[in-house]
């Protein structure tokens, strides 16, 4: 093994593509129990490897050499091995840093919340006090040393001015989660009033509830995928001793970002949805999903049927159910239902890894069809068109009007989501 990381559990991992666009060496992600690292590291048989949860400490005695940051933060994410010796680092410093310049965000003078008290967490410790940080705070819903409780924050420091998650909480595939209290209640943003941004180190899926959350506030606010990006450059910087260009992390970063982000397709029913997913899907070799397909295969009959049968809100909560367990899929179109945005928790879902494109047909190019129970004949599909205009618009990233034909429409799409992050 040359190059690589090790860790007790790698499935969804993105190093491996990080670090083969950076270089071209091959990158292995190695999965170890525990009983495992003393003999691998003892061994000795790599160039150079990242580690990550839950063995950031666990491989420092067996180094030669610690770099003072990473000494001082307690934890070790990169090692080189020079003629028998093993150097370690820690990159995640130097990603966590770049993240928080790339948000638009400084530390400087400000009070900082550090939710969260392990590993990451004295990184993020160690990038405040670098940043010049007037106070700085770590937040957990226990009784550790060190740290407050959310109570005490919100009583007490309401005028904190940055916020960064360090804990796990949203990580695939426990996307619902929030960092919260003692008494299971979420971080309450409307508490600071003071806040200028939110960090999440969290990168899977792309935007946690908590990077939501902000973003819902007007917050700047990103979750931790250009960290990832940047430690992973970092990383390479040691194994090779290259210097690479200044705007390979922003490119990196765009391309990741571009290539696992879902198109999600939102509209009136009538609107071309289905047929644009197809197209799409064709066009940008992506796995496409209709969402009243997937309800139809749960529900076993026909949506009017089941309507007739249970009622609105009882589709409505399997309509749902069947947007959640799609929320943390990547390289995706998705085709919602003509009602998906009536409940914000399905927005949101489908924001986490996703771009929302309103299709705006205009009324009169809308057709009932039989099939759909609110939307079967022009005076339902016009009362609907007035109740959810408005959330289309509100819930989309992107509104889509030139409708010349079905392909013209899919490459507008196309064309933006490629080069929205440019």
């Amino acid at each position: 093994m040359n190059y690589g990381c090790i860790g007790e559990h790698l499935p969804h991992s993105f190093s491996k593509i990080i670090h083969e666009q950076i270089e071209s060496y091959h990158y292995i992600l190695k999965e170890l129990a525990p009983d495992e690292v003393a003999p691998f590291m003892q061994k000795k048989d790599f160039s150079g490897i990242n580690v990550t949860i839950p063995y950031k400490q666990t491989v420092i005695p067996f180094l030669d050499e610690i770099d003072g940051m990473a000494k001082a933060i307690g934890a070790v994410n990169t090692i080189v091995n020079r003629d028998g010796k093993l150097y370690g680092y820690n990159t995640d410093f130097a990603g966590l840093s770049a993240l928080i310049c790339h948000i638009g965000l400084s530390l400087s003078q400000k009070k900082v919340l550090i939710i969260g008290t392990g590993g990451t967490a004295k990184t993020a410790h160690a990038v405040a006090e670098v940043g010049g940080a007037r106070e700085i705070l770590h937040l957990s819903h226990s009784q550790k040393t060190g740290a407050i409780r959310y109570s005490e924050a919100y009583e007490q420091h309401s005028d904190a001015e940055i916020v960064i998650n360090t804990s796990p909480c949203g990580m695939f595939p426990r996307l619902d989660t929030f960092p919260s209290d003692e008494n299971g209640k979420p971080f309450d943003f409307d508490a600071f009033p003071s806040l200028e941004g939110a960090v999440d180190v969290v990168y899977n899926p792309l935007r946690t509830r908590f990077v939501l959350d902000a973003q819902k506030r007007g917050l700047p606010a990103e979750g931790g995928l250009y960290m990832l990006v940047a430690q992973a450059v970092f990383a390479a910087k040691h194994f090779t001793g290259k210097e690479y260009p200044s705007d390979l992390i922003d490119k990196i970063f765009s391309s990741l970002v571009a290539e696992k982000e879902n198109i999600v397709l939102i509209g009136m029913p009538g609107s071309g949805k289905s047929t644009l997913s197809g197209i799409l899907a064709e066009t940008l070799h992506r796995e496409t999903v209709d969402t009243d397909s997937e309800i139809i295969k749960r529900i076993g009959m026909p949506i009017a049927d089941y309507f007739a049968k249970y009622g609105e809100a009882a589709f409505r909560q399997v309509e749902e159910d069947v947007i959640h367990s799609l929320a943390g899929n990547t390289h995706t179109v998705i085709a919602t239902g003509g009602g998906a945005i009536l409940r914000r928790q399905n927005i949101d879902a489908l924001k986490q890894n996703g771009r929302l494109y309103f299709l705006d047909r205009p009324l009169e190019d809308l057709v009932p069809t039989t099939d759909r129970p609110l939307a079967n004949s022009a005076d339902t599909i016009r009362l609907r068109y007035e109740e959810r205009y408005d959330i289309y618009n509100s819930a989309a990233d992107v509104v889509i009007r030139d409708f010349e034909s079905p392909e013209t429409t899919a490459q507008e799409i196309a064309e933006n989501h490629i080069k929205q992050l440019r």
